[in-house]
């Protein structure tokens, strides 16, 4: 991934970075126009400095032909960056899913209603829920949905209270990063044990599981990178050798342009 440019220009600062499928209730902070302004505009390489170490976390657990959904995918930047590395396996699909489909996106995006996903048992390769979980009201029913519709990974990245004061730095980072954007957050996040349980919970058994993650540029970083991440590659049990049919569907899963 070393010097790879990944095209980010569809983060513009009057958009939000991703939607949270499912979030209905929770503390937005809307912000003036201009200081959300300014605080989108230095989010940037925070965005992009993510992008790159996500990618470079997930490229490795990919297969050629793989089918992959990201939950949550907003407009779409991570699916895209996946496809065009330069690690990606031949003929892999990113498609993501959102409450609420913008349009334009680089990627298939499929509407959802923040309860059921709209597709069959399986049909993915892998799933992709980055940074969602911690916005929902009832995260293990999103999760339960995410083993449901896949038949190999799930990939689940989000933030963990580990460390000194730990609650009250993931508490501001998640506030910085979504009160521009009007975005409502829940301030609840997992332990490490937390996180464990939950895998067990929906039986998932854990390929690679990552408790400290530098995502950030060095300085953001040393605050509320490292042991603030958490990232689990886990795999779905029991679906081994389950086919995963190109372009099926239900057709109330319909991608939308």
């Amino acid at each position: 991934m070393g010097g790879q440019t990944l095209d980010l220009g569809s983060l513009r600062p009057q958009e939000r970075p991703r939607e949270h499928p499912g979030t209905t209730t929770g503390v937005g902070m809307g912000l003036p126009t201009p200081f959300a302004s300014m605080m989108s505009a230095m989010h940037r390489p925070v965005y992009e400095s993510r992008l790159r170490e996500l990618v470079r976390r997930i490229i490795p657990h990919l297969q050629a032909g793989d089918r992959v959904l990201d939950v949550g995918c907003g407009n779409g930047t991570l699916g895209k960056a996946l496809m065009e590395a330069p690690g990606c396996p031949q003929g892999v699909r990113v498609e993501g899913l959102e409450r609420v489909v913008r349009g334009g996106e680089p990627i298939p995006v499929h509407a959802y209603d923040g309860k059921s996903m709209p597709f069959a048992d399986a049909i993915y390769d892998m799933v992709i829920v980055a940074d969602v979980l911690h916005h929902e009201e009832q995260p293990d029913r999103l999760i339960a949905e995410c083993a449901r519709v896949s038949r190999r990974l799930v990939v689940i990245k989000d933030h963990q209270i580990k460390g000194v004061f730990a609650q009250r730095r993931v508490s501001f980072m998640d506030w910085a990063a979504n009160a521009p954007y009007g975005v409502p957050c829940l301030y609840r996040y997992h332990t490490p044990q937390e996180w464990s349980a939950t895998l067990a919970r929906h039986d998932l058994r854990v390929v690679e599981r990552l408790d400290r993650i530098n995502l950030y540029p060095p300085v953001v970083n040393a605050v509320f990178g490292g042991g603030l991440q958490f990232m689990a590659v886990a795999q779905v049990p029991g679906r081994a050798g389950v086919p995963c049919e190109p372009g099926e569907r239900l057709d109330s899963g319909k991608a939308e342009a």
